[in-house]
């Protein structure tokens, strides 16, 4: 066992890695949420080909692995997109955040959905009583409340998008277990470098974790009073 070692060598590397970590998963978890409240009012539309369109996405995003949409999108839509673009490449962390972007947004549209259901019905009638039309509504009124209430959700998810990151390795993400896995190959240090590469996930976690408990305990006094 050698922990000295790898702590003194890896250890920027695996910070390096860690930020690119962060990065991409605050990216990825900006556009998801776009992305996962479009759809879900695209899902709860009465306009039926948007439903559709909605339902398919999520279905679609949900119902396969997150590994095979990394390399449909770093190698199969450059590769589509060259008949028409010469030259178009995806570079790994752009790649990446669609990647986990297109992924948090399906699960995320389920969250939002969930929230939004949660809202009392009395709420959006009394707005419209009130004359506000259904955007109005909708924006001024129910999504608040909505947000609020699936608040806690929105950061397990980030947290299930932080750890996702590890799967972009295999699109050359220089992230923190891609890091952890070049410095394992010039070393052969598997246990004490994985080990260590662990903690560095676990403090990530763990933070966000008590952010999510906070804001679970937060919104049940709210409720209480």
């Amino acid at each position: 066992m050698d922990f000295g070692r790898v702590i003194e060598q890896a250890t920027p590397m695996l910070l390096a890695g860690a930020k690119v970590t962060i990065e991409a998963s605050i990216w990825a978890i900006i556009l998801g949420i776009a992305i996962g409240l479009i759809t879900c009012l695209m899902g709860m539309s009465k306009i039926p080909p948007l439903r559709w369109i909605s339902a398919v996405y999520v279905w679609v995003i949900r119902g396969t692995p997150m590994l095979v949409q990394a390399f449909l999108i770093f190698f199969g839509v450059p590769q589509l997109l060259n008949l028409f673009v010469p030259g178009f490449r995806l570079t790994p962390l752009v790649a990446g955040i669609i990647t986990l972007s297109v992924n948090a947004g399906a699960y995320l549209a389920e969250i939002f959905r969930g929230g939004i259901s949660a809202v009392p019905k009395g709420q959006t009638e009394a707005a419209r009583s009130l004359g506000l039309g259904y955007g109005r509504t909708m924006v001024k009124v129910v999504l608040p409340q909505a947000v609020k209430i699936a608040l806690p959700s929105m950061v397990n998810q980030f947290i299930i998008t932080i750890k996702d990151t590890s799967i972009l390795s295999v699109i050359a993400l220089p992230e923190l277990t891609n890091k952890t896995r070049t410095y394992v190959g010039g070393t052969s240090l598997f246990f004490e470098s994985y080990t260590y590469a662990a903690l560095f996930y676990l403090v990530i976690i763990s933070v966000l974790m008590i952010i999510s408990r906070r804001l679970e305990e937060s919104i049940s006094y709210d409720r209480k009073n």
